[in-house]
């Protein structure tokens, strides 16, 4: 067991994207300055498009749809809205294990574990970041999407998921730079847990979310 509190926070109105930086970077300097309690914050955003720091302009199809912001994780484009749960994780990886690509596996593996709760396979692909579903007949479907920064070895920004968001809001951006036809005539595409046949709610989810936490990352004490 990790002896060291933690928190979980979900909100249930959508945040802003600028308020969730803005909080995101207070946590992670007081979890690096001060021994504040790691966090795993859950929520949703207003649509809008984020550009990770290997983001191409000509990536984003339309911008004029909805707000875009640059932000400092890593990553190309990606879109954020209502549907999609946003998982944003503030680590000390200092004491957890300074290895920023076994954190990126660990949350891979968090993600994977939690779909397995709802009998949905998602794959990890070389050279493609995020999670994968096989739809069968060549096609690859995006489910999760992961984008990570680091400072003084604290971790923020995290994986978003989609539960059952406006599929067609992924159609001003190349997400991730992974166009819709790849090679040796594979297609591409982005799908949510609903899309696939499964009426999972959020709340479903965070529970699913919460207990594969713990097979990854290790018991933790909670804060009080």
């Amino acid at each position: 067991m990790i002896e060291r509190t933690f928190e979980w926070r979900i909100s249930d109105a959508a945040v802003p994207y600028e308020t969730a930086v803005r909080e995101m970077e207070a946590r992670v300097a007081a979890i690096g300055d001060a021994g504040a309690p790691e966090l795993v914050w859950l929520l949703e955003h207003p649509p809008l498009y984020t550009a990770g720091t290997s983001a191409q302009a000509s990536d984003l199809l339309t911008p004029d749809r909805f707000p875009v912001y640059r932000t400092g994780r890593g990553g190309q484009f990606t879109y954020h809205g209502p549907g999609q749960r946003v998982a944003y994780v503030m680590l000390d990886l200092k004491r957890r294990g300074p290895d920023l690509r076994q954190f990126v596996a660990d949350l891979e593996a968090w993600v994977i574990a939690a779909l397995a709760r709802f009998n949905v396979t998602g794959e990890r692909r070389e050279g493609r970041v995020g999670i994968w579903v096989d739809r069968g007949a060549g096609r690859e479907d995006k489910i999760a999407a992961i984008g990570v920064r680091v400072r003084r070895w604290v971790s923020y920004h995290g994986v978003s998921i989609n539960v059952e968001p406006e599929l067609s809001h992924f159609d001003g951006i190349v997400p991730c730079g992974i166009d819709a036809a790849g090679p040796d005539g594979a297609r591409y595409g982005v799908t949510s847990l609903v899309d696939l046949g499964h009426p999972v709610t959020m709340t479903d989810l965070d529970v699913a979310l919460r207990d594969a936490f713990d097979e990854v990352f290790g018991e933790i004490a909670d804060a009080a």
